[in-house]
């Protein structure tokens, strides 16, 4: 599922799925770094994101798999 992944204005992330038009807040992280590991967004969703830099600049819209169901 395509993610974007943005910074927050009063800090923190969020995530948007646009296939599904949802956007929440980034509550626990695997890396501190952010990549290459999973992210669990505020409504218990969890993705596994992509290996890439830890200076990646965001936003960015990456392809992440959804943990615990199969892609929607």
């Amino acid at each position: 599922m395509k993610l974007m992944i943005r910074k927050l204005p009063r800090g923190g992330l969020s995530a948007y799925a646009p296939k599904k038009d949802l956007e929440e807040p980034i509550v626990a992280m695997e890396r501190e770094a952010l990549w290459g590991g999973w992210v669990r967004l505020k409504n218990g969703w969890t993705f596994v994101l992509p290996a890439l830099p830890a200076d990646t600049r965001l936003p960015i819209t990456v392809h992440a798999h959804k943990l615990g169901e199969e892609d929607e």
